[in-house]
């Protein structure tokens, strides 16, 4: 059988999130099975990489370019890089172009595709929509509250048509969840495919945990930024401490815009920042119970980890991680903010439940492999060729009344 050439242009490798750990996932898979993969990326260096048939290309961000999050930009003249790339695409002669979102790399990818008339595909990794609210909300703070309201619910939707015109271009689709599966085939008209996530469970063990008698520790991992809603946690602290329940502990791991006021705000709370491999594995090993209230996160790849840690986890009933929590076996499923306190002193005070919990977690995270996830990916490309009797046809680019009014969908 053929091995598939695969043009990956992502949008994160450097950094820390969902997207970056796909894509070293990703990297991975294609290299110890000898799948050809070109890789590009930006980044904070020029590189080029080669490690058996994987070749990794980041280009470096340079100005005019805008932060998107910590050591996360974006380069407006990311174009600057058109040339390079197109001769790495020459050079590489792929069988398909796949994208991971509407970036800097992102667009460029789907302009190479477009030019040089190759299948293109692109997974939804982020809920952009989403985030552009949620980051608005301070600037519109001053204004009425209905009128707040009313401009954040037009600032989500007219994202998520500027979103679903960019999701058009694309021959395949790949998204994390039933829910942006259905929402993306709304969007578009197009099929789309589950793009799932995976563990490393050697790496994220209970085994690796180290502490003995102490606190309670009540754990988060990941960006601490507004869309991940981290205000929750001092309001969790708040409601533990009015109930009069002590002995307990935060263990924040990450960073972001919102860790110095989160820092005030908790009492009883120790920030790691950004941890790495065996030492962000034991920090999950040493958690009692996850707590992760984001509510715009497509899936959730921290709350697998923790859970392959053997840590139960308490996550919001909006978003992703509600589908890899089993309520009542592997954690809590919370449909208010009320539910967190009373789920995480549920725990607190039933040691049995809690090691049901952790045990059930750990074996359901035994069953999520990285390699099943891109066996099916890679069976999908392999499908969509096979209909790619011409395939300059269906492929769009943008047009130049793209954002016109009446989307297409």
């Amino acid at each position: 059988m053929k091995k598939l050439r695969i043009a990956l242009f992502a949008c994160a490798y450097n950094e820390v999130d969902g997207v970056a750990n796909t894509v070293h996932h990703f990297q991975r898979y294609a290299r110890d099975r000898g799948l050809p993969l070109l890789l590009i990326h930006g980044g904070f260096n020029d590189r080029d990489v080669r490690m058996g048939t994987a070749r990794r290309l980041e280009f470096r961000r340079r100005f005019p370019r805008f932060a998107l999050d910590a050591r996360h930009y974006f380069d407006l003249l990311f174009w600057r890089y058109l040339d390079k790339a197109t001769a790495a695409l020459n050079e590489f002669n792929p069988d398909l172009v796949h994208i991971t979102g509407p970036s800097d790399v992102g667009m460029l990818g789907a302009l190479l595709a477009h030019r040089l008339k190759l299948p293109l595909a692109a997974s939804w990794h982020t809920n952009l929509h989403q985030y552009a609210e949620r980051r608005a909300n301070p600037l519109l703070r001053l204004l009425p509250a209905k009128l707040r309201e009313i401009s954040g619910t037009r600032i989500r939707k007219l994202s998520l048509m500027a979103l679903a015109r960019f999701y058009h271009i694309p021959r395949m689709l790949f998204a994390p969840n039933s829910e942006l599966i259905d929402l993306l085939r709304e969007l578009t008209g197009k099929e789309c495919h589950l793009m799932s996530r995976g563990v490393d469970v050697d790496l994220f063990s209970p085994e690796r945990r180290s502490r003995g008698i102490g606190p309670f520790t009540i754990g988060y991992v990941g960006r601490i930024t507004v869309e991940k809603n981290v205000e929750l946690l001092a309001d969790l602290e708040k409601e533990l401490l009015c109930a009069g329940i002590a002995g307990f502990r935060f263990l924040i791991v990450g960073q972001g815009a919102s860790a110095p006021r989160l820092k005030k705000q908790l009492m009883h709370a120790d920030f790691t920042g950004v941890l790495h491999g065996e030492r962000l594995a034991e920090a999950y090993a040493n958690m009692d119970v996850f707590v992760f209230p984001s509510r715009t996160d497509t899936f959730g790849n921290v709350v697998l980890e923790a859970m392959a840690s053997g840590v139960p986890s308490i996550v919001s009933d909006e978003g992703g991680p509600k589908n890899i929590v089993q309520h009542g076996r592997t954690g809590f499923v919370a449909t208010a903010r009320r539910d967190f306190p009373r789920y995480v002193f549920d725990l607190m005070n039933d040691s049995e439940k809690l090691r049901s919990m952790s045990k059930a977690a750990r074996i359901y995270a035994l069953e999520q492999s990285w390699d099943t996830v891109f066996d099916s990916v890679y069976q999908k490309y392999s499908q969509m060729l096979a209909c790619c009797q011409a395939p300059s046809e269906n492929l769009r680019m943008v047009r130049p009344d793209f954002f016109r009014a009446g989307a297409p969908w």
